[in-house]
């Protein structure tokens, strides 16, 4: 009887590329063990083909092929490398974690990207250390990678990102920032309420508040309305707090859109030539989407009154429709009263979006 396995074990050895390229893909369905080390030999096979049914096959046979694999990852040949990381980025197990730990600091970015992929997979703690030096990697994709493994480890991952803040290097305690705010953990919230308030890098203490947002823990409240004072953070403050969606928010929220005065805008250039619009008007606006998603009824009043104001009179409207029904009587009440035809004109087109219809009352 036939030994298929080994026939095409031999026919990787043929001078036919097609050939070859059979054997590989007939050898991975077959499952066989015996398999591995010969297809590892054809992933320097000089035809393309080959090398990527080799890769496929191996991936195939799973898990007798997970050592030879961890093997490869400090194979002379890159393009080795790259094929066994791939393939162990889905099918590696513990036996592999050191080498995979080690080739996250591969020279080759596809070889980090596959193993932080792998590592993911096995969410071992003992990798967090080194998952967090590749949220410096210069390749977007790795940076990616790293983050979801981090966020996979959970708490694990806590203790070096925490460290990283001790870091000279203001792109490491920016990166490590945006991490914590991806992993959304409490634990995390101490932390990065005092870089909110202490890091000399005004784009780090932005990102604090935006992380802040992300965990939407109540208890950053208060300090995140204290640090709104400055206003290089108070449109990231006033966006956190509208994502952590608490109502001890609503009288600084309130206030916010309260204070506008159109009149202090009248005269000035457009928006993209006036820098005063970033500081001024944009946190108000920002409000105006955190009120919204409230759903505090004490809003609608000032939000009907933000209607008057043509710097923010989109958005007034479009938050108004969030309230549904419940806002319909107050606006009704706005339309009968309002003789400006711009304003009438936006109160008519929000009730319209809340499906109401003037012949249901007479104005």
């Amino acid at each position: 009887m036939s030994d298929m396995v080994a026939e095409n074990i031999a026919a990787l050895q043929d001078e036919d590329w097609g050939i070859r390229e059979d054997a590989a893909i007939a050898l991975g369905q077959a499952g066989d063990s015996r398999a591995v080390r010969p297809l590892i030999v054809a992933l320097r096979d000089s035809d393309h083909a080959v090398r990527t049914a080799a890769t496929s096959a191996l991936e195939y046979i799973g898990e007798p092929a997970v050592v030879e694999l961890g093997v490869c990852l400090r194979d002379p040949e890159l393009s080795v490398q790259e094929a066994a990381a791939s393939v162990l980025s889905t099918i590696a197990d513990d036996r592999v974690l050191d080498p995979l730990i080690s080739a996250l600091l591969s020279p080759d970015w596809v070889v980090r990207m596959h193993a932080v992929k792998a590592v993911h997979r096995l969410g071992d703690g003992k990798a967090a250390s080194t998952l967090v030096l590749l949220l410096q990697d210069k390749v977007p994709a790795v940076r990616y990678e790293a983050v979801s493994a981090l966020k996979n480890l959970g708490h694990a991952s806590l203790p070096p990102l925490l460290e990283s803040f001790k870091n000279s290097d203001w792109r490491v305690r920016l990166r490590a920032t945006e991490a914590l705010g991806e992993l959304g953990m409490p634990g995390a919230i101490p932390r990065l309420l005092e870089v909110l308030t202490k890091d000399p890098d005004t784009a780090i203490r932005q990102d604090a508040a935006r992380a802040l947002g992300k965990i939407g823990d109540a208890q950053a409240i208060d300090p995140l309305i204290q640090a709104s004072q400055d206003e290089r953070l108070r449109t990231c403050v006033i966006e956190a707090l509208g994502k952590i969606g608490d109502r001890r928010a609503l009288p600084f929220l309130l206030s916010c859109v309260r204070t506008l005065n159109p009149g202090d805008y009248e005269g000035r250039v457009p928006v993209c030539e006036d820098d005063r619009y970033e500081h001024q008007l944009a946190p108000v606006e920002e409000a105006i989407r955190a009120l919204a998603g409230l759903q505090a009824v004490e809003a609608i009043p000032v939000l009907i009154n933000a209607l008057q104001s043509t710097l923010v009179r989109k958005e007034a409207a479009l938050a108004l429709t969030a309230f549904g029904e419940g806002a319909i009587s107050q606006l009704v009440e706005r339309l009968r009263e309002e003789t400006d035809d711009n304003i009438r004109f936006h109160l008519k087109e929000t009730l319209s979006s809340l499906s109401w219809h003037p012949n249901r009352v007479r104005l």
